[in-house]
């Protein structure tokens, strides 16, 4: 039964997206509300599967995981961000000198420096 379930939601999120189109006549903001409405109804059918029960308690796993999370204070991501910026102007400006160097070498051994 889980596969005719699965089977029926695909053919409600195809059947949306071609209605979607043929309803050009429409409003946008009409046929994208449509849109919307039978991707939920396509959803929901999904979840009343056996797949679709694992995924909803995957999701409600990672949201309890995620509430875990011990997320860094408003300073320590500006700290943070600054050294990264400063490690990053330091890096470009190094392999910038190393590129004028090479450029004068590679000029200088060409002989084509002035």
């Amino acid at each position: 039964m889980d596969t005719v379930k699965l089977l029926l939601s695909v053919v409600i999120l195809i059947a949306s997206v071609i209605g979607f189109y043929l309803l050009e006549a429409q409003p946008l903001w009409v046929r994208l509300l449509g849109l919307l409405a039978m991707v939920g109804v396509a959803v929901g059918v999904a979840l009343m599967t056996e797949p679709g029960r694992r995924i909803k308690v995957f999701f409600s796993a990672a949201k309890i995981e995620v509430r875990k999370v011990v997320w860094p204070s408003r300073q320590e991501t500006l700290q943070t961000t600054l050294v990264i910026f400063i490690a990053v102007l330091l890096t470009s400006l190094f392999l910038w000198a190393v590129d004028s160097i090479l450029f004068v070498l590679v000029r200088w051994f060409t002989g084509h420096g002035g």
